[in-house]
């Protein structure tokens, strides 16, 4: 009889890793503790993103964090409280925030998200989840802006990874499905986009076509030992026994972690979406406006508005004036779009879970020698989704690991 893969969490990471598991014939059980399809992978902004080569951890960071500290609508805030976990990841956030770390993590991150794009376009092959090649813009209304990311551009370009300058008109004759008051931009060809929800379900049929088990509501308690090794997740529902466990919870995977003596320092980024179902104009390519660090991405016929990165804690609450810092932005670098064409929309809200380097926790550790963690992908967790359940599933399974894990190792902070 095949092996079992128990999996927490049944966001975009864990079902990634669920269906990578079972297409190699291993027995997979996912726990998730929302309802179906409640998680945190639903509303994101659905890019995949090999221009994102630089950690959330860079230079700069911490100096910025600090300016928009004091604005409600910000895109990044980090809400003032009483807590040692808050100031350590902060100090380490600090520390991780220099050019040497993101010189280490550049060419990871590529060959991550080229893997990962690769993987999305062999499945779009067999699945229609809306996957778009059409690449990414990065829209900048300020000259400095434009010149910063042009620095950037050159970057990815030494990295290999193509990026063009472009000023407005060009960048108008690129996408002309939608008006723009931009000075310019930078366009990423190799960028892409697809419809989360749209990937879920398709990975949630193939799962359970495999045989795969998806326990939708159940809440994980601790773990059941034996020696090294863990025998045992408890849930509300009772144990789920199996033979190798993955930890993919998400901004839930640190408080989960503790019961194996495995330190996770995380913190949950809250980011929110709105999305218009029939827009005033449809743009044909995924952006972000740069100085606003909004996220646009079409959906189909719908439009989605993503952003914020707030720290604020594990709750889901709707914080309205981040909703309206995204909303006020739209018009500024889309001049066709109105507060009307909000008027009614319900925002939506997740949790990203954040590691202080910016870097996700990725790989087997010392707390027992049958888990293997796959979390903290910060704003990358569906860009990096199948990549990363390919290498934990070549993990589970003995195969060998397509990439070095050192920098990602779950045990950096033990």
């Amino acid at each position: 009889m095949s092996r079992r893969v128990v999996i927490l969490g049944g966001g975009v990471i864990g079902l990634s890793a669920a269906w990578e598991c079972a297409r190699r014939g291993l027995r997979v059980t996912v726990i998730e503790r929302a309802p179906e399809r409640r998680g945190a992978s639903f509303g994101n902004a659905g890019m995949v993103v090999p221009s994102h080569f630089i950690p959330l951890a860079a230079p700069g960071m911490v100096a910025l964090g600090l300016k928009w500290m004091w604005n409600p609508e910000s895109p990044f805030y980090i809400k003032p409280r009483l807590s040692w976990e808050l100031a350590l990841w902060a100090f380490r956030f600090w520390r991780a925030s220099t050019p040497a770390h993101v010189e280490r993590c550049a060419p990871l991150l590529r060959d991550l998200n080229l893997a990962s794009r690769e993987l999305y376009a062999r499945l779009a092959v067999e699945e229609d989840f809306g996957l778009v090649k059409k690449g990414l813009l990065m829209l900048c209304k300020q000259p400095r802006t434009l010149e910063e990311e042009a620095h950037t551009a050159e970057k990815a370009k030494a990295l290999g990874v193509p990026a063009q300058i472009l000023d407005a008109r060009a960048i108008a004759a690129l996408d002309p499905g939608v008006t723009m008051d931009i000075t310019g931009g930078v366009y990423f060809p190799m960028d892409c986009h697809l419809q989360p929800e749209r990937y879920v379900a398709a990975l949630e049929r193939r799962i359970q076509g495999a045989g795969g088990e998806l326990l939708y509501g159940t809440e994980a308690t601790g773990w059941r030992r034996e020696g090294g090794r863990i025998v045992a997740v408890a849930t509300k529902a009772g144990e789920v026994a199996g033979d190798e466990f993955l930890l993919c919870g998400g901004a839930w995977s640190t408080e989960l972690a503790r019961g194996t003596g495995l330190r996770l320092p995380m913190q949950a980024g809250k980011g929110y979406s709105v999305t218009v179902p029939h827009p005033v104009e449809l743009p044909g390519i995924c952006s972000i406006f740069t100085e606003a660090r909004v996220a646009v991405t079409p959906m189909g016929g719908a439009l989605r508005f993503g952003g914020t990165m707030e720290i604020a804690g594990m709750n889901e609450r709707i914080n309205p004036r981040r909703v309206a810092g995204i909303l006020k932005a739209v018009p500024q670098y889309y001049p066709k779009f109105a507060p009307e064409h909000f008027a009614g929309l319900k925002p939506w809200s997740g949790l990203r879970p954040c590691s202080p380097d910016g870097m996700p926790y990725l790989g087997r550790t010392r707390a027992a020698e049958n888990l293997i963690v796959a979390t903290g992908h910060s704003m990358m967790g569906l860009s990096l989704a199948p990549i990363t359940g390919q290498l934990v599933a070549q993990l589970a399974a003995g195969e060998p690991v397509a990439h070095d894990l050192a920098l990602l190792s779950p045990d950096r902070y033990a």
